[in-house]
């Protein structure tokens, strides 16, 4: 008897088809500098360096963690795309970065096209949200590595700046303030111990009293962009770092930015902890210690200022219907 490629596992055909629903999803993110189709070994994006200076390319990868076993528990796959482009985004936009060009990469135990459709219909829609391209990406069938039903992802994303006005922290001071910017939910980190506390007493379809929601849909809330804040933010004001508050909490991100002989004066009381956070706390009885090491608490982005600048990048950011919010200081 011949066995062939699909017997072990990894059917071509539905590769073939994936590509063929994908195209136009993606070619709807695509400008004038985007000068290849997809298929080809390589992605081409055109940069005009003459805009600039010295030109510096920023790049990340990063990938959306166990929020992904929530979208497949729920069969909602159009959400953790958009999750992932946007924490991409953040993560180069808080250096000063403009992004232009993201990648994918998407693994599946079995590879279903209209899961993977609707994956790249997230990844398309964070795209032309944020005015960047999806402008390639690699589709991996992995039996054997990966349960039929599960998937993972990852991304890729490339900026640019001007080497002068590159955000790293340099021009932190003592006495700086800390404003801070909400987040909508967990965004894309914590919930491996969400899920662990929470499943073992809530179902995904639960109403939740608090959170006035069903629990699948509190959990799948999309990772919120800053990118238009933060570009409009550094065009009028001289921001000394930013800080994207993911995984390790509020102290251990914004750590990253102030320079070693500098620490971090938090206001925990300065801002009401939404929700969510508090029916994870309950019902893991998890110390404040360990929810603020692990989740962002409602704080998505802190912007790090001279205390000068503070009522007027308030008053800026009230104008961008957002809820600035100090929060704390260098010390």
């Amino acid at each position: 008897m011949k066995t062939d490629y699909k017997d072990s596992g990894v059917d071509i055909k539905a590769g073939e088809e994936t590509v063929d629903n994908i195209k136009d999803i993606v070619k709807s993110t695509f400008n004038e500098n985007v000068i290849t189709g997809i298929g080809h070994f390589g992605a081409f994006y055109e940069v005009n360096f003459k805009e600039y200076s010295n030109p510096v390319l920023v790049s990340s990868v990063d990938g959306v963690g166990t929020k992904l076993k929530v979208a497949i528990d729920s069969k909602i796959h159009n959400t953790v795309g958009q999750d992932l482009v946007n924490h991409c985004v953040n993560d180069i936009a808080v250096c000063g970065a403009k992004p232009l060009y993201f990648m994918d990469y998407m693994a599946f135990g079995k590879l279903e096209t209209n899961v993977a459709s609707e994956i790249v219909k997230g990844f398309a829609k964070a795209c032309r949200e944020n005015n960047i391209s999806l402008i390639g990406g690699e589709t991996a069938e992995m039996p054997g590595i990966y349960r039929n039903e599960d998937f993972d992802l990852s991304g890729t994303i490339v900026g640019i700046v001007e080497k002068d006005k590159i955000i790293n922290g340099s021009k932190i001071e003592s006495g700086n303030v800390l404003v801070g910017f909400p987040s909508n939910g967990l965004h894309t980190n914590g919930y491996s111990l969400a899920r662990k506390v929470l499943f073992e007493k809530f179902s995904l379809d639960e109403e939740i009293t608090e959170l006035k929601s069903d629990l699948k849909t509190e959990l799948l809330k999309v990772h919120k962009s800053y990118l238009n804040l933060i570009r409009n933010l550094i065009g009028k004001f001289d921001i000394k770092a930013f800080s994207h508050i993911t995984g390790g909490g509020i102290i251990s991100n914004t750590n990253r930015v102030i320079p070693k002989e500098k620490s971090l004066n938090i206001d925990w009381t300065a801002w009401e902890i939404p929700p969510i956070f508090k029916v994870i706390q309950d019902s893991g009885n998890i110390p404040d210690e360990e929810m603020r090491k692990v989740f962002n608490m409602g704080i998505g982005l802190i912007a790090v200022v001279h205390q000068n600048d503070v009522s007027n990048i308030i008053d800026f950011a009230k104008a961008m219907d957002e809820k600035p919010l100090v929060i704390g200081e260098i010390i």
